[in-house]
């Protein structure tokens, strides 16, 4: 049974994210289907009135449940501009929680209509689904805590207990290219924290943004351990060979780069432009 929630606003950025369909009178204006090529996904999507996007329900600063049952974050609110794109309202986004090892089968399946979840393009992930983006570049990088000075990079991995998460392209980095790690695999990023407290593991790796929302959550207890060391594109996961949908996202991505909105979903309260600073634009990958 998946989790399920609706989007709630995000200050400011909401205001952009609706003003590619809004109204002069201020009201929500319907994209018609006709604005789109018959049968394609986007007509598709924009009759049915709603979208099933899948995102991190566990990651501060990108995409992570708060109290009230909302998601919030980065990716959040980039999902949010593409369903108004299509006309889609945010009360009709249908949000399901997506871990690392489940996006591409929730995508092959057609649980979600969209992934935005900290989704790294790559190669052996393109022969099962496509990717729009990248609409952010991170790097993969290391948390130990505060107090730890034997970690500064992967090459002091050797011996470690090394924590990261089941289908991710960090915890593959570290199996390929630091055998000499132990690597220990949990199903998310959140199951790491308490190990690397109690000192069952030694270090938690993913990419650098998702660790800074850990280490500002932390009130000094964890530390990131040198710089990133790997490039991972984000990505926005469909359907594969649904060429059409994914042109007309990376349209929207390219649009909301130079327009703006792009920035406004980073800097969003709850988005990883309250902590991390303002990133450098990507170039759209339209292979």
């Amino acid at each position: 049974m998946f989790t399920k929630t609706k989007v709630a606003a995000f200050g400011a950025a909401a205001v952009l994210v609706l003003s590619a369909c809004s109204s002069d009178d201020g009201g929500t204006e319907e994209v018609a289907t006709g604005d789109f090529p018959e049968g394609s996904t986007m007509a598709e999507l924009a009759e049915a009135g709603e979208i099933t996007i899948g995102t991190k329900f566990d990651q501060p600063l990108f995409g992570l449940i708060g109290p009230d049952g909302v998601p919030v974050g980065f990716d959040v609110n980039i999902g949010t501009i593409i369903a108004g794109e299509l006309g889609i309202s945010e009360d009709n986004i249908e949000w399901v929680e997506t871990v690392s090892a489940n996006r591409e089968p929730f995508i092959e399946g057609g649980q979600v209509d969209l992934v935005v979840a900290t989704y790294t393009i790559n190669d052996e992930r393109k022969e099962v689904v496509s990717f729009a983006g990248p609409y952010y570049n991170a790097g993969q990088s290391l948390m130990v805590l505060a107090d730890n000075s034997d970690i500064s990079g992967p090459d002091d991995l050797a011996g470690k207990n090394v924590c990261s998460v089941e289908g991710s392209t960090p915890a593959a980095n570290i199996s390929e290219n630091y055998p000499d790690a132990n690597l220990v695999l949990f199903a998310a990023y959140t199951d790491c924290l308490e190990p690397l407290r109690n000192g069952q593991v030694d270090v938690v790796t993913t990419d650098n943004v998702i660790l800074a929302g850990y280490v500002d959550e932390s009130d000094g207890e964890f530390a990131i351990a040198g710089e990133p060391f790997t490039e991972e594109p984000y990505g926005i996961g469909l359907a594969l060979e649904d060429d059409e949908f994914r042109d007309w996202i990376n349209d929207v991505l390219e649009e909301i780069f130079e327009d703006g909105r792009w920035l406004e979903a980073w800097n969003a309260d709850g988005s990883a432009g309250t902590v991390l600073p303002e990133p450098e634009t990507p170039a759209v990958d339209r292979y």
